[in-house]
Formats: structure tokens, C-alpha cells, sequence
């Protein structure tokens, strides 16, 4: 088994793939106005639009709600994307803080409110946890 991709339900597509091609620095792919896609060299986050939804299951997924799952982007500089995203950004939950598991991390929430989380190794234990993953 092979961990491929996370995708967000979202009424507007255009905003949220916007943000995250800002805030990644990648453009995205689009497959239609519905759906596309980020892709980096270890996963992608795909967008998809509500109207995607009933494709698989009416009801099944709802833009906005998420309250429980962070994504997380490993990056060379942390305290250097922080620099660059403050005035894009409006939702900084946290400037960049180096946690006890040996990654400085800044949190932030997209425009419908999903929990982002970059993060740059900094103890050895974690640069060697993180050695393995491409940084594209």
C-alpha cells in the first residue's frame, strides 16, 4: 500500500488552489474547474469541489468543517516562509515554535479554516527522521 494523496471538499476551488499555490510555491494541475491537484515529490493535495461529493457518497463530505486533521509540509526554512507569508496569511495560529519532537513548526489555517502546518527539522534526531524525504 502506497499513501498517495489528501484531498479537500471546498465550495470554491479557485480560492483554496490559489492559496495553496502561494503558499507551496507549485501549480497546481487541474483536471476541470471541479478538481486539481498539488502535487509535491512525496504526495499530493488534491482540491475538489462540493459538487464532487455526490460522486461518491451525497452528503459525504462537508467544505469548512474540518476540526481534527493538520496538514503538514516539510520545508528548508520555516522561519523564512513565515517572513514571506505574513501579509497573505490571515490566520497565524502559532509563529514559528520549535516543539519537543525536534521540528520548528508554524501553524496557520487556509481560507476555510484547515489546520497547515509547516515545519522544519532541527534536532538531530529529527534531520535524521526526515533525511529519507525529498524536499522538492
Amino acid at each position: 500500500m502506497n499513501f498517495v494523496s489528501v484531498r479537500i471538499i471546498t465550495a470554491d476551488v479557485a480560492r483554496l488552489v490559489g492559496f495553496y499555490e502561494r503558499v507551496t510555491g507549485v501549480t497546481a494541475a487541474w483536471a476541470n474547474e471541479d478538481f486539481a491537484e498539488i502535487g509535491t515529490a512525496s504526495g499530493t493535495l488534491a482540491i475538489g469541489s462540493t459538487r464532487t461529493v455526490p460522486l461518491f457518497a451525497p452528503g459525504s463530505a462537508r467544505p469548512a468543517e474540518n476540526h481534527s486533521v493538520v496538514l503538514e509540509f516539510l520545508v528548508d526554512d520555516v522561519d523564512r516562509v513565515h517572513e514571506n507569508l505574513t501579509g497573505f496569511v490571515e490566520d497565524f495560529v502559532n509563529e514559528p515554535t520549535t516543539m519537543p519532537w525536534g521540528n520548528r513548526s508554524l501553524l496557520f489555517r487556509d481560507p476555510d479554516g484547515n489546520l497547515v502546518n509547516f515545519f522544519t527539522p532541527v534536532t538531530p534526531a529529527a534531520v535524521g527522521k526526515f533525511a529519507r524525504v525529498s524536499q522538492a
